[in-house]
C-alpha cells in the first residue's frame, strides 16, 4: 500500500486553509494510508474529517520524547513514505522528510531547502524579489497538483465530533444561549501578536447594538491566554445575552461547535476567522496589520472590513508604530453596517444543535 505523509501547518487557521489540499489528496489516492505529522496544539482543528488514516503529533520542544525529533524521524522511517508534502515552508520539515527515508518529498524551495526536495515549486514573487501575497488556499492547492492529485474546489471544510457538540450544548446552556433564538460569535485576538485586535469597547458597542436590536445572544470566543479579556469584555457590556467562554472548559472544537451553530461571526484575522468560512457562517473579519490576499478564501458570505493608513499593512505582531490606527480606527458604526447586511439579507439562522458535518467555498 502507497504511503503519503502530510506536514501540516502549524497554525489554526493555515491548518483550515490547507483543507482543499488534504482532500484533494485523499481522493487523488484512495488507496493510499494517508498520515498527518502536526502539531498536539493545531490537532483538534481535524477532529472529524475522515481524510487521515494515521497521525504522528510533532512537537519538538514538547517534554514528551515521543513528540520531539527522533521519535518522528523513526516512526517515519517505519512507514518508509512514497511521498511527503510539505504544507510548511520551514527547513525543519524537509529535513523531517528526508531523514525519514520519503523517496519524494513535494514542497516550496524557499529558506534554502531546495537541495532538499525532489519536486520542487517555485512560490509566487513580485517585481521586487518579494514574496506576493496569494491566497494560501491556492498555494496549498498547488502542492496537490503537483503530487498528480486534480483539486475539484478550494472550499474549506470541517467537521465536529459528538463530544464537540456535547461540550457546546453544555456552555450554552450554562450560559443562556440556548433559549436564544440566535447567537453572534464574536473573536478577537488570535496567536500573530497584539496589533490584530480590535478594541475591547469597539466589541462592546457592536455587542450592545446587536442585541438591542435583534433577539439574540453575543459569545465572545477565548483561547486560554485570552479569557480575562473576555472577562473584561462581559463585565464592560453588562447584558445577560452578552456572554464569553472565560470560565467554560476550553477547547478548539467547543470554538468550532459554537462557531458551527452561530448566525454570524465577527472576528478579527485570527485561527477561529476561518472556522466560519468552513462551516458556512456568515462573517465579517477586521483586517488591520495583515494583507487580506494572503488569506481570502472566496467565502460567498464574507465581508473584510480595513481602515487604510499610511504605514500599513505593516505585517508586524506588535504596532511599530505604537497608535494601531488601523484597529483603532475602525468604527463599531462601520462593523454593525456589515453585520446588518449579512443579518437582514440572509434571514434568520437559528442555530442547529445536531449536526456534525458541514460545507463552505464554491467551486
Amino acid at each position: 500500500m502507497e504511503s503519503i505523509v502530510v506536514f501540516c501547518p502549524n497554525l489554526i487557521g493555515d491548518t483550515v486553509m490547507a483543507t482543499p489540499t488534504i482532500r484533494a489528496l485523499r481522493e487523488g489516492y484512495p488507496r493510499a494510508r494517508l498520515i498527518a505529522v502536526l502539531k498536539p496544539g493545531v490537532a483538534a482543528t481535524l477532529d472529524g474529517s475522515p481524510w487521515f488514516d494515521d497521525r504522528i503529533p510533532f512537537d519538538p520542544r514538547s517534554t514528551d520524547r515521543s513528540r520531539r525529533t527522533p521519535a518522528v524521524i523513526r516512526a517515519l522511517r517505519e512507514i518508509r513514505p512514497d511521498i511527503s508534502i510539505l504544507l510548511p515552508n520551514s527547513f525543519r520539515s524537509a529535513l523531517l522528510a528526508r531523514l525519514g527515508g520519503s523517496r519524494r518529498v513535494v514542497g516550496y524551495a524557499r529558506g534554502g531547502r531546495g537541495f532538499l526536495l525532489t519536486d520542487r515549486l517555485v512560490a509566487p514573487r513580485d517585481r521586487s524579489g518579494r514574496f506576493e501575497p496569494v491566497p494560501i488556499v491556492g498555494y496549498y492547492a498547488e502542492l496537490a497538483r503537483a503530487a498528480g492529485c486534480r483539486v475539484e474546489s478550494l472550499r474549506t471544510e470541517l467537521f465536529t465530533t459528538e463530544a464537540d457538540e456535547l461540550a457546546a450544548d453544555r456552555a450554552f446552556r450554562a450560559l443562556g444561549l440556548s433559549d436564544v433564538g440566535r447567537v453572534v460569535c464574536f473573536n478577537n485576538g488570535g496567536a500573530f501578536g497584539p496589533a490584530k485586535s480590535w478594541p475591547v469597547e469597539s466589541f462592546v458597542q457592536l455587542g450592545r447594538a446587536l442585541v438591542e436590536r435583534f433577539d439574540l445572544g453575543v459569545l465572545m470566543l477565548c483561547g486560554p491566554s485570552e479569557r480575562e479579556a473576555a472577562r473584561e469584555f462581559t463585565a464592560l457590556a453588562n447584558h445577560p445575552r452578552i456572554v464569553s467562554l472565560a470560565d467554560q472548559p476550553m477547547s478548539i472544537g467547543l470554538s468550532k461547535a459554537s462557531v458551527r451553530r452561530s448566525a454570524l461571526m465577527v472576528t478579527t484575522d485570527s485561527g477561529p476567522r476561518h472556522f466560519a468560512a468552513a462551516f458556512d457562517v456568515p462573517v465579517v473579519s477586521l483586517f488591520g496589520p495583515t494583507h487580506i490576499a494572503w488569506t481570502r478564501t472566496y467565502h460567498p458570505l464574507a465581508i473584510h472590513l480595513s481602515q487604510p493608513v499610511p504605514c500599513g499593512p505593516c505585517q508586524e505582531p506588535v504596532c511599530p508604530e505604537g497608535h494601531l490606527r488601523c484597529m483603532r480606527e475602525l468604527s463599531p458604526e462601520a462593523v454593525l453596517r456589515a453585520c446588518l447586511r449579512l443579518l437582514l439579507d440572509h434571514g434568520p439562522r437559528p442555530h442547529v444543535m445536531r449536526k456534525h458535518v458541514a460545507h463552505s467555498e464554491p467551486n
